[in-house]
């Protein structure tokens, strides 16, 4: 049979860490895990790398094959010393490997071939948690609801059905729960995080959870005070601006931005737009003002 090289298999120097040696595994079960990679071969190179990790990660098996694999390299021609027993000790512990899931080199040192036991073998690998990107509506973040939504993981493509909450904000996740990367030999399914990402909304923008918007008032409004119509996210309502008013002024609605334990803010910023005289009448109005109103912007 051929000698297999672990260190060589997982990528990692001979002197690696146990930490160094699990991180590494976490990288390549991740990228080799054939339920989701696209990688090719990855069925062999996931089944070769679990088989490494399953010597390297336990402190007797890896002492055992240090000694016993000092100066063969990986693809040798090999065969176990005759008095070679350790299978026979770690039995003895109640270890349980399967024939079927390793390979002859790792049977004929580490397994139970010579006893004809059939177990389930030890390895066992949670899955990893997978991030992922949802595109939402201002409307949505508002209001909540749900969601349909089609995910492409590896060569599976799955459809779920997703609650968003009312006042979710931009960066926030939805955790689903056991929808990540499958699990190995019983081990728990992963999460899945999906990140929000509020999309570009033609009226308001959002910051968090305060949501701005621009209104145009006309002169009148602005210099009396009168009352306008505010367009807000739960619907219009009805506002008195304050008498004097310019434009760039902000006007806070307390509570009028994305739900929450506080609720988000609606800023509006004030824009006041001057009709266009188009009659002889009209045109008489604006001389009124300048003469009776003598006002230069530029002095104040």
């Amino acid at each position: 049979m051929e000698f297999k090289d672990y260190y060589q298999t997982l990528g990692v120097s001979k002197t690696a860490t146990p930490d160094e040696i699990k991180k590494q595994y976490r990288i390549l079960a991740r990228k080799y895990h054939p339920d989701v990679s696209k990688e090719k071969d990855a069925e062999e190179k996931f089944k070769a790398m679990k088989e490494a990790y399953e010597v390297l990660k336990d402190p007797e098996k890896r002492k055992a094959y240090d000694q016993m694999g000092s100066g063969h390299r990986n693809g040798d021609s090999f065969t176990p010393p005759p008095d070679w027993e350790f299978h026979q000790a770690h039995q003895a512990r109640g270890s349980h490997v399967s024939e079927t899931d390793f390979s002859d080199f790792f049977s004929s040192l580490f397994g139970q071939q010579a006893h004809g036991a059939h177990h389930q073998p030890s390895f066992q690998q949670d899955g990893e948690d997978q991030h992922s990107k949802i595109n939402i509506t201002l409307t949505e973040a508002f209001h909540g609801g749900e969601r349909r939504i089609t995910l492409q993981q590896g060569k599976n493509k799955r459809e779920l059905n997703i609650k968003i909450p009312a006042g979710i904000t931009n960066g926030q996740s939805i955790r689903l729960s056991g929808q990540g990367s499958p699990g190995f030999n019983n081990g728990k399914n992963g999460d899945l995080y999906l990140e929000i990402q509020i999309e570009k909304h033609p009226m308001y923008s959002v910051d968090r959870k305060d949501v701005y918007v621009n209104l145009p008032v006309t002169p009148w409004e602005a210099a009396l005070g009168e009352k306008i119509e505010v367009p807000t996210l739960g619907g219009n309502i009805i506002f008195t601006l304050p008498a004097h008013s310019q434009t760039g002024q902000k006007i806070r609605l307390k509570g009028r931005g994305l739900p929450g334990n506080p609720a988000g803010d609606q800023y509006v910023t004030l824009s006041i737009y001057i009709p266009e005289p188009k009659t002889d009448e009209q045109k008489k109005l604006y001389e009124k003002m300048r003469a009776e109103m003598p006002f230069d912007p530029r002095r104040v």
